[in-house]
């Protein structure tokens, strides 16, 4: 085949260090679009970014040059020094170290959009921990709960 082609469609998850709720729902939008524009510039697609105060979910089409852990590790550290000129309480914010990535079929992607928009209303039922837990299980992927979270 002469040409490269792919179709990665990927639903990234991160929280915010400890989980802290700092995320206010005024600094959302600019933080959201901030974020598509980070994964654009990196030539990837951003279809939606969404969350609440103390984590993210990124609908991401990864380029086909690009890999994962850059493009978060980017989207993390540029966001993290945004964030941390918003506001003299961010001025020592973090994102958790890890994250989550977890493969979507082309024909999900209208599910996980929907999923991502309705965050709000979710996490009025239920935890972060328990959420990432839920797709921990989902995909199979063993975990061992004292590495989980920082």
């Amino acid at each position: 085949m002469a040409q490269s082609l792919a179709f990665i469609l990927l639903h990234v998850i991160f929280s915010t260090k400890d989980r802290v709720a700092v995320l206010d729902e005024p600094l959302r939008p600019e933080l959201f679009a901030y974020l598509a524009t980070v994964i654009r510039n990196g030539g990837s697609e951003c279809y939606r970014v969404g969350g609440v105060a103390d984590h993210v979910h990124l609908a991401i089409r990864l380029h086909r040059t690009s890999n994962v852990s850059d493009l978060v590790k980017e989207i993390k550290a540029s966001s993290s020094k945004l964030l941390k000129t918003k506001s003299p309480s961010l001025e020592r914010f973090e994102w958790q170290k890890g994250y989550g990535a977890f493969s979507v079929g082309p024909k999900d992607l209208n599910a996980l959009i929907a999923y991502i928009d309705a965050q709000q209303a979710h996490h009025a039922k239920q935890s972060f921990k328990d959420e990432f837990r839920a797709f921990l299980r989902q995909y199979g992927v063993e975990f061992d709960e004292r590495y989980l979270w920082d």
